[in-house]
């Protein structure tokens, strides 16, 4: 994207004053109703870009996200989560009245300042999916998760004492919790478009270690299949952990591992040679992984041939 078209929003006022709504109730946490946002279809900037947390639950939302599109699973409702300096378009439709409905959560970082959940909200990798990524809910989890949202709406608008931050974390911590399960349940539920994932994984290693690409480049690495897979990093590791309990990085080694077996049972070639046709630019590099893999060192596992 064009970074001279990229529209930065650096504070939940300034979004409620971009978007036509009033002044917000608390400078650092605000809860927007959908139906309320006013956008201009031919005044739309190309580009945004938060310096706050965005959380989105949507539902008849006649806009087209720029990164890529997906058969939803659910018609009830979808949910984004986007961390402070990702940039993302959206198109809106032609009609002058968008007709929408759903809810946001904005969450300024410095209201998280000085509590635990400032330094581990990162460890919810869907911070980082792209949107076609999105979690898909059902009626059921739909109803859950408007539930928190409502609580911290209703909290943030009450008289604020000192337990309110608290109050607010915790119910924040819910939230994030709650997403974990219900992607975790997606991953699970999806299981043809998921599978399917899985199967051009194992094609992409196959070609790539039988290409000649390991000895001109190398490994290839966790974003060079994510982007292979049109998917985040972390949305395909999430995704492999669930079906198969290992990491990209751990499927990466294995296919080598697999590789290396063939050629010391089947070749002459000396360890080190294997080591560079297999990419490794020392030896003893690819001799530790495959003791950590095999329990053997790449002697070992050819002696056991003979």
């Amino acid at each position: 994207m064009n970074s001279k078209q990229v529209c930065r929003i650096k504070t939940i006022s300034q979004f409620h004053q971009l978007r036509g709504l009033p002044k917000p109730e608390h400078s650092l946490i605000s809860v927007i109703n959908m139906e309320s946002i006013k956008r201009s279809p031919g005044n739309e900037p190309a580009s945004l870009l938060f310096d706050f947390y965005s959380i989105s639950l949507k539902r008849n939302c006649n806009v087209k996200f720029k990164y890529g599109q997906q058969q939803y699973d659910f018609d009830e409702g979808t949910m984004f989560f986007m961390a402070p300096n990702q940039v993302f378009g959206i198109e809106s439709g032609k009609e002058e009245t968008i007709k929408r409905s759903g809810w946001m959560l904005l969450i300024h970082p410095d209201f998280l300042w000085k509590t635990a959940l400032s330094k581990t909200i990162r460890q919810y990798e869907y911070f980082d999916y792209s949107v076609h990524e999105a979690l898909f809910l059902s009626e059921k989890e739909e109803a859950t998760i408007i539930q928190i949202i409502k609580n911290i709406e209703q909290e943030y608008r009450s008289n604020i004492d000192k337990f309110s931050q608290h109050i607010i974390i915790a119910q924040l911590e819910l939230l994030f919790n709650y997403a974990d399960r219900f992607y975790h349940r997606q991953f699970i539920t999806r299981k043809i478009t998921n599978h399917k994932t899985l199967n051009r994984l194992e094609d992409i290693l196959t070609e790539y270690f039988g290409s000649g690409s390991l000895t001109k480049k190398g490994l290839p690495t966790v974003q060079y299949i994510a982007d292979t897979l049109n998917v985040s990093p972390n949305y395909l590791s999430g995704l492999l952990k669930v079906l198969t309990g290992q990491s990209t990085q751990q499927h990466i080694h294995d296919k080598l591992i697999e590789r290396a077996k063939e050629k010391l049972s089947a070749t002459d070639l000396s360890v080190s040679e294997i080591a560079y046709e297999l990419g490794f630019e020392h030896p003893q590099s690819f001799s530790k992984l495959f003791k950590t893999k095999t329990n053997f060192s790449p002697l070992e596992f050819r002696q056991s041939f003979n």
